[in-house]
Parts: C-alpha cells; structure tokens; sequence
C-alpha cells in the first residue's frame, strides 16, 4: 500500500500522472485522477512568459474547474527567469510548481533546458535555489538517472536538490542519452533514493501492477509516476491502487466501461479545444485506446479520416456496438 505524501497543506496518494507534452492536457489529467492517479502535473509550460500569448501556451496554462492541488511544471534555463515563471503561476492557482530537468527532446536541450541542465550541476543549483526562494509553496524536481551512461549523476542532483530546499523528486530511469530506448534501470534510483530524505517517484516502463510493485520493492521509492504506461489505459492507476492494497488483480474494465470512458475523453477534447484541434488530439488517443482492443487498428484508420466530431462518436458507438455483440455471442 502506498503512504500518503504530504507536500504543504496538501496530502495525496503518491501514484502520480506524469507531465508529457502534448498528452497530459486538461482533459486527460481530469481523467486519470476520476480512474485512481492521486495527483497530475501539467504539461510543460515555458519559463519565458512572452511566449504564453500563445494558443499553446494558453491551452497549457488553463486549469479551470481542477481539483487541488493544481502541479504546474515549468521549463528552462535562466534562473531569474525561472523563479518569475513560478511566481506567475503561484498567482494563477498553482499550489505546486514542478521543475523539468527531465525532457530529452533535442528542441529543449538545445536551449540548455529539460536534462540538459544535469551537465551544470552549479546552474541546478542556481535555479533550484531561485524558484524556491521566489515561491511560499512546494517545489518538486522531475529529472534523469544522468546525462549518459558514463555520467550518471543522479544521486549527487538529488543531494543539490534537497539542499536547495525541493520538497520531492520523480527520476526518470533513463539518462538523457538514453531518450525513451532500451529498458529503465532502477539502480541508479534506488542510489538516489537512499541519497537524500526527501520523498521520492520512480518513473520509467511502469506498465502493470506487478511492475509497479517490483519497482517499488526494488527502489525503496515513496511511490510512482506513470508516464507511457497510461496510453489507452487510463484505468491502470486504480489497478495499481487495488493490487498494491490488496495484492489481488481488479478486473479489466467491461466493454461497456470502456465505450463510456473513450466517448467521454473525446467529448472532452472537443469542448477544450474546440472542433478542429479536438479532432486531432482524439485521434491521437483515439489510437492508443484501440491498441488494446479486437480489431482496433483496423477502426484507427477509419477513426483518423474522419472530420467532425460526430463522426467520430459515431464511429466508436457502432465499434462498441459490434465488440459487445461479438462478446455476447462468444458468452
């Protein structure tokens, strides 16, 4: 079972959605927190707040009707920068300010941003020490096991981050180098782990119960974050809730479960965005639902011609209506 983390005035099970840029929009992290996440953090918004006029920035920046605590993570490079950016976000609602030293992407470690800041260790300093200083709420650090291979120093940002006064760190088992390929490797978080008091998340392939629980055991972690692994499956966040209380397996949602929590997201996505962006972001979606569903590449492709929203839920009503007609028949 996990423990509660407390960070401020504001207590959560430490089963958390990860930030991702393009997918943990407003919508998705809603849904992730009705399916079992105990907290969500937004998707990376620039510390530059010039660039927030932005429809980006604006779609990222807007946390109307959330639940608290609102997790805001900010990204960049220039530490008075970075402290401003926290402030304005504190101002907007933010009750948490998440830091990223964590994104790989080429566009963001070619400004010296995400996990390329791991490679100054001084400079980590200098931003944690700003952004901690400018705020009166939490602070929590997203980052890498290392730069690369040969570079893995992890437990040493960890130490500089609890030194700095960060109230919690989620590490990524990956280095920057590593991007998203290969398998995660725990060791180097179960080294950070013991480096510092703070809490910390392991974060990395965590895709089942039983991962989440190996991990867990094998890392020493406060809890989990869950990235990839929510792709199509938003529901595995109550499944590691209930194997991590009980030990036994939830069953896998009903057909019918699913056609509800898919036209739901995509109706989502449509009063968010509006029309024409929703019908992109649920394509997206769309798709990674249909991995794990009979025939679902098949109706992906249909799915992604389609142009009006209606359409498309027409599309998943008489979909869901043929699966449950074949589990019918199969019972």
């Amino acid at each position: 079972m996990l423990t509660p983390i407390t960070l401020g005035s504001h207590t959560f099970t430490p089963l958390l959605l990860a930030p991702m840029a393009g997918v943990t929009d407003r919508p998705f992290r809603q849904l992730c927190r009705q399916l079992g996440a105990g907290q969500v953090v937004s998707e990376m918004v620039a510390s530059d707040s010039r660039l927030w006029s932005s429809s980006k920035s604006a779609f990222r920046l807007d946390h109307a009707g959330e639940p608290a605590p609102i997790t805001v993570q900010i990204v960049g490079y220039d530490p008075a920068m970075m402290a401003e950016a926290a402030r304005l976000n504190v101002e907007r609602g933010a009750a948490i300010i998440d830091i990223n030293m964590g994104c790989p992407a080429k566009k963001v470690c070619n400004r010296l941003a995400g996990s390329a800041l791991m490679k100054d260790e001084m400079l980590v300093a200098e931003i944690l020490t700003a952004v901690v200083q400018a705020v009166d709420v939490p602070v929590t650090l997203k980052t890498r096991t290392g730069w690369d291979r040969d570079h893995k120093n992890g437990p040493l940002i960890a130490r500089i981050a609890e030194d700095c006064g960060i109230s919690m760190l989620a590490i990524h088992g990956r280095t920057r180098a590593d991007k998203y390929e290969g398998d995660a490797e725990y060791d180097t978080v179960a080294a950070i782990k013991q480096a510092v008091r703070i809490p910390v998340l392991a974060n990395g392939d965590i895709r089942s119960p039983e991962n989440a629980q190996k991990v867990l055991v094998h890392t020493g972690c406060d809890g989990i974050m869950i990235g990839r692994g929510a792709f199509g499956r938003p529901w595995i966040f109550r499944e590691i809730q209930h194997f991590l209380s009980t030990r036994s397996f939830l069953p896998s949602p009903a057909l019918a479960e699913i056609e509800t929590i898919i036209s739901g997201h995509l109706e989502a996505l449509y009063a968010f965005y509006g029309d024409f962006l929703g019908l992109r972001f649920a394509r997206k979606h769309f798709s990674w639902y249909c991995q794990y569903l009979h025939g679902g590449d098949l109706v992906a492709k249909a799915f992604n011609r389609l142009e009006t929203p209606a359409q498309q839920l027409s599309l998943v009503r008489e979909f869901f209506g043929q699966l449950l007609e074949g589990e019918v028949k199969a019972a």
